[in-house]
């Protein structure tokens, strides 16, 4: 298992016990969380856990029902207690940038329902300043020539379509497209989420600003290290 495979383990497994009984988790997407899935999975089938779980992707409502996890749809009565997901990266305040795996959508109306969020990641995914990895935003189909040429002129940047192996258009659960913006370093990550929003076209952008209270990094000999915001 790779140092970076070893980290995310570790933080999924400290993740899955910090969820009890009788609790609605919001269940996040990515690799790190598949590890969260199925130590949570052990636990409901050895322990006899009694959750709910809420998914993010489709992808994680497959992984987490072979694991045994009985799942809910999100709803006024369904708010999670607390969610685990992963991100591509975290400052010193916690403020994410998600959208690696598409579903930064369903991510973010998850999180922001949650009583806490709790972010799982190697040690790799901790940064200075947000912006190393182009921040992916999720914009409806129909928009997408006009918002590439509205985001060069406006930031100077270079939108990319994500596509998949074939040459198609990588297309979410929500039937939209992602366009990855390699902004490099983002100073003001929160005016630049409000200045993305406000563009015709652009339904969600991979900034999570204020959601995650805390993180759980692992590290590749297996050392977990709880981090909070730094103001």
């Amino acid at each position: 298992m790779s140092d970076a495979n070893i980290g995310k383990q570790a933080a999924g497994e400290v993740a899955a016990k910090l969820v009890h009984d009788g609790m609605i988790v919001g269940i996040g997407t990515g690799s790190t969380v598949a590890f969260f899935i199925e130590a949570l999975g052990r636990r409901v089938q050895t322990e006899g856990l009694k959750i709910r779980g809420i998914p993010t992707s489709e992808a994680t409502v497959a992984h987490a029902l072979r694991w045994g996890i009985p799942l809910v749809p999100l709803t006024p009565q369904t708010r999670p207690d607390l969610t685990i997901d992963g991100a591509d990266e975290a400052n010193p305040k916690l403020d994410l940038i998600k959208g690696a795996g598409g579903a930064l959508l369903r991510e973010k109306l998850v999180a922001a329902a949650s009583g806490e969020l709790v972010v799982i990641a190697d040690a790799s995914k901790r940064v200075a300043h947000l912006g190393a990895f182009p921040l992916p935003i999720a914009i409806v189909p129909f928009a997408t020539q006009n918002l590439v040429s509205q985001l060069k002129e406006e930031f100077e940047v270079t939108p990319h379509l994500r596509l998949l192996a074939n040459g198609e258009p990588f297309i979410s659960d929500d039937g939209l497209y992602i366009l990855d913006l390699p902004f490099g370093i983002i100073q003001r990550p929160a005016i630049l989420d409000k200045r993305l929003k406000i563009m015709p076209g652009v339904v969600e952008t991979g900034i999570f600003i204020g959601l995650a209270k805390r993180m759980l990094l692992g590290h590749p000999d297996g050392r977990v290290e709880a981090v909070y915001p730094v103001e």
